[in-house]
């Protein structure tokens, strides 16, 4: 048995350090969502979560551990915001489709903010693109999931592809949306509402031979 004395807090301090460090995510949220990755320092943490900056140290080491932290916790919000899309409300195989897409676009939307300074900061930093790579692949093993009710339906000798394919599909889309915006590569203006129907409509009779609509 150790001797060593026990590192745990008593519960009233235990719960600040929590709220502190909630402060602290906060704070580095809105900051990468104002400028990105070089408007989050250290200091300006601190100063908009009223913290010190040695309380920023202590729970995050440096820049560097506090953006891998914020990365975390945005994709803990993605994927429980994506779970939660993805309840099952209809069998019908087409509304399962479409509930599927539908859910994806509209995590994505609800997230575009943060998300395109990290797909930004990916393109430069390894260890950034290779925390968003695993997301993604979890993110698509949660749309296949749900979808697994239709895979004796898909019209195709390979109905995993089939279902990897259209994930790859919308995630792309979603994905260039978030960093170009809606007319980067057209001038036809495109809603994530349209955008959403136009990806069902593409989806549903990919799978299954028919029409959502």
């Amino acid at each position: 048995m150790s001797s060593e004395p026990s590192l745990e807090l008593p519960p009233a301090q235990q719960a600040r350090s929590r709220l502190t460090q909630q402060r602290i995510l906060e704070a580095g949220t809105a900051l990468l969502e104002e400028g990105g990755t070089e408007a989050l320092t250290v200091a300006a943490v601190a100063a908009r979560a009223g913290v010190s900056v040695g309380s920023v140290y202590r729970r995050f080491a440096g820049k560097d551990r506090l953006i891998a932290a914020l990365q975390y916790d945005m994709i803990d919000q993605f994927r429980n915001d994506i779970i939660r899309r993805f309840t099952p409300l209809h069998t019908d195989p087409t509304v399962l489709v479409a509930s599927a897409v539908a859910g994806l676009t509209e995590t994505f939307q609800a997230h575009a903010r943060l998300m395109r300074v990290f797909i930004t900061a990916g393109t430069t930093d390894p260890a950034v693109a290779r925390i968003g790579s695993e997301a993604s692949i979890d993110a698509g093993h949660v749309f296949r999931r749900f979808l697994e009710p239709i895979v004796p339906m898909i019209d195709g000798p390979e109905p995993e592809l089939r279902l990897d394919v259209v994930y790859r599909l919308v995630y792309g889309a979603c994905m260039n949306r978030v960093l170009h915006g809606e007319q980067f590569e057209s001038e036809r203006p495109l809603t994530w509402r349209q955008l959403t129907d136009e990806l069902v409509d593409i989806a549903c009779p990919y799978l299954l031979g028919a029409s959502a609509r």
